[in-house]
């Protein structure tokens, strides 16, 4: 939560710091903006694989952590393309190192039929933070007009509370399997920070454990369902266009988002935070590739709302609530489903590749989408991305039919 505070009242300007302040093209826009959505891919499955061999996730979690915070003392120090495109890349290389050990450690300290819920959890307070970030920015901005650098300073500042916080208060789960003697069992329980929840399902803290774990192999992360997965992912990836050009679309078409904008990520992030929990759990019931498939459709529709004329307030707000809902629809829906097709000892890994994938897919889309406004226009290219994705979810839907059967709920 502290952390998105940080990051989010940072995203929520820098739409308009770049384009406005900066001054610079939808294309130059594209390239930041690519590299804030996807050069964390470069080390996803780094941190993954470095927090199952190590059996520290927590740690290379705060490595990553840290790498960010530290980021947000260059915004403070300089401005133009090359620095904010230095800052960017830094920012998200810690945000990769970190997020597949963080999600590790939301699956260890989860029974399995709940993962959805406790993604879902993990997301809504994620997104709590992601509602204050830019509510601050747009207090901030609007006492202080030009107070881009109060907002760079609040940034740094919140990121250093939420590195203290998991420093000195976040236990290091790791799920194992539990050792066959009677014995390695019970020590290993007496070793978990959550009793009620080792029982379950073998968890273990610290290098302490005496327990016996397989070591890691990438054969791990060949179950074809979690293959289907990723090439499902890295589609929609493809087709997913950044939040920051679709409230610069609004904005251009609407005198309520321009007088609101930085409110714009607040309103999504509610409509998240309302629907984050819910839909974890109607993933855990329903079905997660099923939620997931379906999150693709409130992306579809909140393209539509984005670029067809309608009323404008009305038109804007319904894109801000269909985007919160396919978020809420498919993140930590898909974190739940990359551990679900993972044994334990590989989860973070698996976590990993599923989110390389789609940061990945999601750089080049922005790239792509700077050019595509460019040449064609923002309508234009807002229809015809929304267009691909309305063919993409019914092919993803019977590349993964065999998959997609209701979950047995006990």
């Amino acid at each position: 939560m502290l952390t998105d505070i940080s990051s989010e009242s940072v995203a929520a300007i820098l739409p308009l710091y770049l384009t406005s302040v900066l001054g610079l093209s939808t294309i130059a826009f594209g390239f930041i903006d690519g590299l804030y959505q996807g050069v964390s891919a470069v080390v996803r499955i780094a941190g993954g694989y470095a927090a199952d061999r190590t059996e520290q996730p927590k740690w290379v979690a705060f490595f990553g952590y840290a790498i960010s915070a530290l980021a947000r003392i260059g915004l403070l120090v300089g401005t133009g393309f090359g620095v904010i495109a230095a800052v960017v890349t830094i920012d998200r290389l810690g945000k990769g190192v970190r997020t597949a050990p963080r999600d590790a450690l939301i699956t260890a300290s989860s029974l399995p039929e709940n993962l959805g819920r406790s993604f879902g959890v993990h997301r809504m307070l994620d997104t709590i933070g992601a509602a204050i970030g830019p509510l601050l920015a747009f207090l901030v901005l609007f006492f202080i007009p030009s107070g881009y650098n109060v907002i760079f300073v609040v940034s740094l500042a919140f990121a250093l509370l939420g590195l203290v916080i998991l420093g000195l208060l976040v236990p290091n789960l790791s799920r194992r399997p539990l050792a066959a003697t009677p014995a390695g069992a019970a020590n290993a329980v007496r070793a978990v920070a959550v009793p009620e929840v080792a029982s379950e399902v073998g968890l273990e803290v610290g290098p302490e454990a005496p327990v016996a774990r397989p070591r890691f192999r990438w054969r791990y992360l060949n179950d074809p369902r979690l293959r289907r997965l990723l090439l499902v992912a890295g589609i929609f990836g493809l087709l997913t266009v950044g939040d920051g050009f679709i409230y610069l679309v609004l904005q251009a078409r609407s005198s309520f988002a321009a007088a609101w904008f930085p409110l714009l990520y607040v309103g999504t992030n509610l409509a998240f935070l309302v629907c984050a929990v819910p839909l974890g759990r109607l993933a855990d019931r329903f079905g997660r590739l099923r939620v997931f498939i379906i999150g693709h459709g409130a992306l579809l529709a909140a393209y539509v709302c984005a670029a067809l004329p309608t009323i404008a307030a009305l038109a804007t707000i319904g894109c801000l609530v269909l985007l919160g809902i396919f978020y809420a629809a498919s993140d930590g829906v898909l974190a739940a489903l990359a551990s679900q097709y993972t044994p334990d000892g590989s989860t973070a890994s698996g976590i990993a590749a599923a989110q390389t994938v789609v940061a990945l897919a999601r750089l080049l889309a922005s790239v792509g989408f700077g050019f595509l406004w460019f040449a064609l226009g923002r309508e234009s290219a807002v229809l015809i991305v929304a267009a691909l994705l309305a063919v993409a979810i019914p092919a993803a839907a019977l590349l993964l039919r065999p998959y997609l059967a209701r979950p047995r709920v006990s």
